[in-house]
């Protein structure tokens, strides 16, 4: 099978204003909304590192399989998602922003990855061997320059076990929900607390529970329960750690 990702967009920024011997790598896992792709984004951003969502790629390929027929009342047809993997092309490609965004066979799908409907089915996705076998090659290959930022599930665990710095993020799980929740409402999407604190709470238990690459801690990271942090306060505990690393 092939997998496609379009990196050389990507990679442009890490040329500017950057010494290459400096580059790390910098694993951030953690349990759902935790807020660690933001504390991501502005990290890769204050140092002019690449940012990778992991969480969306998966979200794509589970996007393409609502799209596509391949769930039935909630179980996914495992035999023809394997058939069908030729089929995935996923690319980050860069906005007027400079952030990367997510598309799925030529389609901007970033907003669409974020919905309910994916959030209620992407961790049984991620669950499927093959699946996490893909996408994690594939993470894999945009981490050889070094100079990223990357969050998921298991990054510091199963993608990048040698990364220089390596973050577990959690929080409580009513705090996620509402946090989650916010996020919705502020991008139009429907939802109420207890669906939100249901998926919340269903995502966790498959996450950690999941027989390929479960979510867990990896013994070298470091713990951040950001349960009452302000965003100005995580990003200076994360830059904080960052510096002491690229000090070792």
């Amino acid at each position: 099978m092939i997998y496609y990702i379009s990196l050389s967009r990507l990679f442009t920024i890490i040329e500017t204003n950057m010494n290459a011997n400096n580059n790390i790598v910098i694993a951030i896992d953690g349990f759902s909304s935790c807020g660690k792709s933001t504390m991501a984004k502005e990290l890769a951003k204050k140092l002019g590192y690449i940012y990778i969502d992991s969480g969306a790629m998966y979200r794509a390929v589970t996007l393409f399989c609502i799209q596509n027929g391949l769930v039935t009342n909630g179980v996914i047809d495992e035999d023809r998602l394997k058939d069908e993997m030729r089929n995935i092309k996923i690319e980050f490609r860069i906005n007027s922003e400079g952030r990367p965004e997510t598309y799925l066979n030529d389609k901007n799908v970033e907003q669409e990855i974020r919905s309910m409907q994916v959030s209620n089915l992407v961790s049984p996705v991620s669950a499927i061997g093959f699946v996490r076998e893909a996408m994690t090659r594939l993470q894999q290959d945009m981490g050889r320059r070094k100079g990223i930022v990357m969050d998921g599930r298991d990054i510091g665990t199963t993608v990048f076990p040698n990364a220089e710095l390596k973050i577990f993020v959690t929080a409580s799980s009513d705090t996620r929900a509402k946090r989650r929740l916010e996020e919705m409402l502020r991008k139009g999407q429907t939802a109420t607390y207890d669906e939100v604190l249901k998926n919340v709470e269903e995502r966790d238990y498959i996450d950690q529970h999941r027989t390929v690459s479960p979510l867990r801690k990896a013994d070298d990271a470091i713990l951040l329960d950001n349960s009452h942090m302000t965003l100005e306060q995580q990003d200076q505990w994360l830059y904080n750690e960052y510096l002491k690393a690229v000090k070792k």
